[in-house]
């Protein structure tokens, strides 16, 4: 039964909401070509000396059959653009640990059917951008002589060049969109109208279109000078076109050195991306809507799309993010909403509503707890098994209390970083290391024999089997961090390799290959934090909006309701905060990356950890600051009591 709501649910959602409103974002993006294609025939045809006679002209081009024939075409191309977004968007980013990870990415079977799609649209848009320009560019094959002063047909290397740029710049953003995460689809932090959001954000489509155009041309052109002749050659065996000696082949300097050929090369990729840019905004623009979820059904065949349910559900994950979004925004805005998470069901006297949410609210929180601990002890040992032994083992009474609330049964709904935090020990034997987090996946058709060579299960009778490992095992583990970093998490220090035992044998060098393929796949810490809270957008909503009940409890609560769950809300709330306040001690944790304000992908990812850091001490403030001593009563355990005081005395 709950696996039949749960589909319902999607399939309403995905048919309802999402489809109808990236319907809407394609829409509204044909509804701006007309303007678009306006301004483009004026900027390429423009001519300084004879304005008013280029803007007749421009005028009757508008109105001629070419160019509704044209107009077909490029909203065919929006179309084909708006479904490749609404396949390809994701709420989570993909972020790449290691550059063999990257290179999978770029190399997966569903990337190059994108880039394949986009290489079409661009050529499509090359071939309207020719017609539309006109004079030399129109034609592909043109009427000349040769030698012997018989008429033949000759290749318009003008045309070409423009058909191939239009490929090149969308197999170039294709591949942009990859390692930029230009399909990362991020929810604003302050509501906004459509169009204010449209208006604030159409400088810097403009811009990164004209910059990105730009770089294009560039890489294009160096191309082109060298592997030029390749198309063109095929091109006219292809279709009986002969190359006509009397003019320079564009694949030469004094060919390339053309300015004006530069110019309408560069606003015809500047087009194309503006195209493109202009309908992935107004996706992001549409989806990222706030949706308002109804709180108690109205009829009982309505109980799937409440919000309590809803949280519950594991996909679509757009469908999870906008329930804890209109969760946020109903604990701050609602009281009349906030009422119906507090009310008790009829008959029973329970409070169905306030236990669906707060459990799937507090497993969120429990979810994140569990992968920062697993990763700070990973990353504590630099990779390598630490012993479970209970005398080699020092556990606080912190830790003790966060790994027995760990191990209680949390919903079947656990967010994951899209990137596996850790991977699987190797051959599951309890006596495997744990490996390094966010290793590529051996299992991927990506990954070369040499890496599962590397990463093959130890057999007993090998002198590499045991809890020993000699220092070349050392060297070739990962290193994400120093080893100063080891011993301060461990709380010893480390024993030197002279001290370290290690079975006589013979010493081996790897290979070449080995150790390219090894140290492509080495971590990047940065990366691998940005990937551990790559979905904690979910866990502010989450905080936020416990928090904010909480807070209203304190008035609204007529029956008592979360009082029934406050220890427990503290507890999550001061475990993870131990956990991030511990991650944030590692290096590279704690620096900002520096946010790019000349691209398109949007780079909020990266500073998700602080915003979740934040928002998790407000939360906790927002707790205190409205209970205050009356706390004292809440029974926790001694160590989460202290800090707690911390709070409460604003000392925190």
């Amino acid at each position: 039964m709950n696996i039949m709501f749960s589909t319902e649910t999607s399939c309403w959602f995905i048919r309802k909401v999402i489809c109808w409103r990236a319907t809407a974002s394609i829409a509204w993006s044909v509804l701006l070509l007309p303007p678009t294609t306006a301004v483009f025939v004026v900027l390429s045809r423009f001519s300084l000396f004879h304005p008013f006679q280029t803007i007749s002209e421009c005028l009757s081009l508008l109105m001629s059959a070419s160019s509704i024939f044209s107009f077909i075409l490029l909203g065919g191309v929006i179309i084909m653009a708006g479904f490749l977004t609404l396949e390809y968007y994701t709420v989570i980013p993909t972020i790449a640990c290691s550059k063999i990870a990257l290179l999978g990415q770029l190399l997966h079977p569903r990337q190059f059917i994108n880039s394949l799609a986009h290489c079409l649209m661009g050529i499509i848009v090359g071939w309207c951008c020719a017609v539309t320009i006109g004079y030399r560019y129109e034609m592909l094959g043109y009427p000349c002589q040769n030698s012997d002063g018989y008429p033949q047909m000759c290749v318009n290397e003008y045309h070409l060049i423009v058909l191939l740029a239009g490929a090149f710049v969308g197999f170039s953003h294709s591949l942009l969109g990859v390692i930029h995460n230009i399909n990362y689809v991020s929810f604003q932090t302050v509501q906004q109208y459509k169009y204010f959001r449209f208006k604030g954000s159409l400088p810097l489509v403009v811009t990164c279109s004209a910059t990105q155009a730009f770089y294009s041309v560039r890489n294009y052109i160096v191309v082109y000078f060298f592997l030029g002749y390749i198309p063109r050659t095929w091109i006219c065996k292809t279709l009986t076109l002969h190359v006509d000696s009397s003019i320079h082949p564009l694949d030469s300097i004094a060919g390339l050195l053309d300015l004006s050929l530069l110019f309408h090369l560069w606003i015809s990729a500047t087009f194309l991306l503006f195209m493109w840019y202009i309908t992935l905004l107004l996706f992001r623009i549409f989806v990222t809507e706030a949706y308002s979820f109804p709180v108690q059904p109205s009829f009982t065949e309505d109980s799937h799309q409440c919000l309590p349910k809803v949280l519950t559900d594991k996909h679509p994950m757009i469908l999870k993010f906008l329930a804890l979004q209109d969760l946020a925004l109903l604990s701050q805005h609602s009281p009349s909403r906030r009422s119906e998470v507090f009310s008790l069901s009829q008959p029973g006297g329970h409070p169905h509503n306030w236990n669906a949410i707060s459990k799937e609210c507090l497993g969120l929180l429990a979810d994140l707890t569990h992968r920062l601990v697993a990763y700070h002890e990973t990353v504590a040992t630099n990779g390598r098994a630490k012993s479970l032994s209970n005398g080699s083992e020092r556990k606080t009474s912190s830790e003790t209390s966060s790994a027995e609330d760990l191990m209680s049964p949390r919903p079947a709904f656990l967010m994951k970083t899209p990137v596996s935090v850790f991977t699987r020990s190797v051959g599951g034997s309890s006596q495997s290391p744990l490996t390094v987090p966010f290793t590529p996946d051996l299992d991927s058709p990506f990954a070369s024999p040499a890496l599962r060579r590397l990463t093959a299960p130890v057999e007993q009778g090998s002198p590499w089997h045991g809890t020993v490992q000699s220092p070349h095992i050392m060297r070739r583990a990962p290193k994400l961090w120093s080893t100063s970093t080891d011993s301060q998490f461990n709380g010893s220090p480390l024993p030197s390799p002279a001290s370290v035992p290690s079975p006589k044998q013979e010493a081996t060098k790897p290979s070449f290959l080995s150790q390219f393929l090894q140290n492509r796949k080495e971590q990047l810490p940065e990366a691998s934090s940005q990937a551990l809270f790559a979905d904690s957008q979910a866990h502010i909503w989450a905080l936020e909006g416990l928090s904010y009940l909480v807070q209203a409890s304190f008035t609204e609560d007529h029956f008592g309701v979360v009082q029934t769950t406050l220890p427990s809300i503290l507890s999550s709330m001061l475990l993870l905060q131990e956990a991030v306040d511990r991650h944030f001690k590692l290096p590279h944790a704690s620096s900002k990356p520096v946010r790019s304000t000349g691209s398109i992908g949007d780079s909020a990812y990266k500073t998700l950890r602080f915003a979740l850091r934040a928002t998790l001490k407000t939360a906790i403030y927002r707790i205190t600051t409205t209970f205050g001593d009356h706390l004292n009563a809440v029974e926790m355990s001694a160590e989460h009591r202290k800090r707690l005081q911390q709070f409460l005395e604003n000392k925190e």
